[in-house]
């Protein structure tokens, strides 16, 4: 099983293993994703990230489906470089939207390596979970608790979402939308801001579509939300903007 972005190492939990298990929620998890300049977004969130952040399509580790098609998924850009989130002070998330993505964090649904059935996994890396201190995961009886059977509907949530963004990505693929972008940004100080390897809908394909094709994509709710991804790659200029006044901050 391995490992996505954030977590260090999942692993299933087990009600006779982990039954003293224990998680303190005071311990914040946002410095997770300190050095993480994107998040992985489901399309339910692009109404909220839109305002904020550049919603943008990446190609997944350039894998291709059965018949060959391009498999794409969306990202929220939390920065112009590498390793760096602009929106993490700390402890704290510096904007109005927290990503599910971290939000679900120390927690994950995962498939166990040759099992089909998705389990809810746990960050053992995570400083917060202790034997002793905490929140318990398990009652005396070995059931899960109620913290932990909320926690499981928010992932099974999550997962329901992702597999509905996986649909509806591979339909803007289908509709040929998609194109590779590059933004390109100069700061006030003569620094020179260079970003690729995104896709994005280009205007001139939308503009080129049939009606009864922009008719579908209307009626299924895909319209709206290209238009969403639209309108938030103005952000990448927010962006630059935020990394200025950074640098600025450091002087």
């Amino acid at each position: 099983m391995s490992n996505p972005p954030l977590y260090g190492n999942l692993v299933p939990l087990d009600r006779v293993g982990h039954k003293n298990l224990r998680l303190r929620t005071d311990a914040l998890v946002t410095s997770r994703a300190a050095t993480q300049n994107s998040l992985f977004l489901t399309v339910v969130e692009f109404a909220d990230a839109c305002k904020e952040f550049p919603v943008v399509f990446v190609r997944v580790n350039d894998q291709s489906s059965a018949d060959g098609k391009m498999i794409v998924a969306p990202l929220a850009v939390t920065s112009l470089k590498k390793d760096i989130n602009l929106f993490v002070d700390g402890d704290k998330w510096k904007g109005n939207y927290v990503p599910a993505y971290l939000r679900r964090y120390p927690f994950a649904m995962a498939r166990i390596d040759g099992q089909d059935q998705l389990a809810v996994c746990y960050d053992e890396q995570w400083h917060g979970f202790s034997q002793t201190e905490g929140t318990a995961l398990f009652a005396a009886d070995g059931q899960p608790t109620e913290f932990l059977l909320n926690a499981r509907t928010f992932l099974e949530n999550f997962e329901t979402e992702a597999e509905r963004t996986r649909l509806i990505c591979e339909q803007i693929v289908d509709a040929g939308l998609l194109q590779d972008m590059r933004f390109e940004a100069t700061l006030p100080d003569g620094e020179k801001m260079e970003v690729e390897g995104f896709l994005a809908v280009d205007e001139k394909k939308m503009g080129e579509l049939p009606d009864d094709k922009v008719v579908q994509l209307f009626r299924s709710g895909i319209l709206s939300l290209i238009e969403m991804h639209r309108v938030s790659m103005g952000n990448m200029n927010r962006l630059a903007n935020m990394h200025a006044a950074a640098k600025a901050a450091k002087v």
